[in-house]
């Protein structure tokens, strides 16, 4: 994605990604968000004239959760589970393309999605869960994981992190490599790795951008500081990134 009057990046980043999370497991692969879907490169129109003029996604075939699955020798039979950060056009596009898989999501992000308040319209886009997903609905759960609680664990190894405040029921989801250590898709609870920094050094315009599309930008703001908090006490055992800064993709590609 290449957003509208970036100025250089000064104002706001001139590149985008939308940053998809493939997990190997004993019982099938796991995928966490699915950026934007064959559907939606088919029929652009779908995502709305708003958004593709401001965001101006590349929407390439290769780019996409499905192409690159099959890219590394896998079948779209393989991925069993979904996991979604949230349920906005640019991280649920994906999801038809994999449509024997389970999705997992927070019960409050499926309410808000199927039955939307009006400004939340924009956001989803129904005809990306049009075949009738295998929704998996889940409920903040009690457990804790490095100072964060309501955690629900998927597994051993897969946890739900309620980030609420960018979406009603956003959260983070926790993958732990085999070698113990944790890697947190923050999804949209930050949007530029200058969010986490203090000071923040994060581009004006994309601030602004954090707030105008927040649900409650109080929780918004109080979770990104939690975040801030995590990565300076916890810097080694967890690695935390979110959906659309490029360079947190490309330093996660190098390592």
């Amino acid at each position: 994605m290449r957003p509208a009057g970036s100025l250089g990046g000064r104002a706001l980043p001139a590149r985008l990604v939308a940053h998809c999370l493939l997990v190997e497991r004993a019982d099938g692969l796991l995928l966490v968000d699915s950026g934007f879907g064959t559907g939606d490169i088919a029929d652009p129109g779908r995502l709305g004239r708003p958004f593709r003029t401001a965001v101006r996604p590349a929407l390439d075939p290769a780019e996409t959760a499905h192409a690159q699955v099959l890219a590394r020798g896998h079948r779209v039979e393989d991925v069993t589970d979904i996991v979604l950060t949230h349920l906005d056009l640019d991280h649920a596009g994906g999801i038809g393309d994999f449509p024997q898989a389970r999705v997992h999501v927070l019960g409050e992000e499926l309410d808000a999605a199927l039955h939307p308040r009006l400004r939340e319209r924009p956001r989803y886009v129904g005809a990306q869960w049009a075949h009738g997903p295998r929704w998996q609905r889940h409920r903040v759960a009690g457990e804790e994981w490095l100072g964060f609680g309501a955690v629900t664990a998927l597994g051993d190894d897969v946890l739900l992190v309620p980030l609420r405040g960018h979406t009603r029921g956003h959260c983070g989801v926790a993958v732990r490599r085999p070698d113990g250590h944790w890697l947190l898709h923050a999804g949209d609870s930050y949007f530029h790795t200058g969010d986490l920094a203090a000071p923040v050094t994060t581009p004006p315009g994309l601030r602004a951008f954090q707030r105008l599309m927040a649900v409650d930008d109080l929780q918004r703001r109080h979770n990104q500081e939690r975040l801030r908090e995590l990565v300076a006490a916890h810097c080694a055992e967890v690695t935390v990134f979110s959906a659309h800064d490029a360079t947190e993709l490309a330093a996660l590609t190098r390592g």
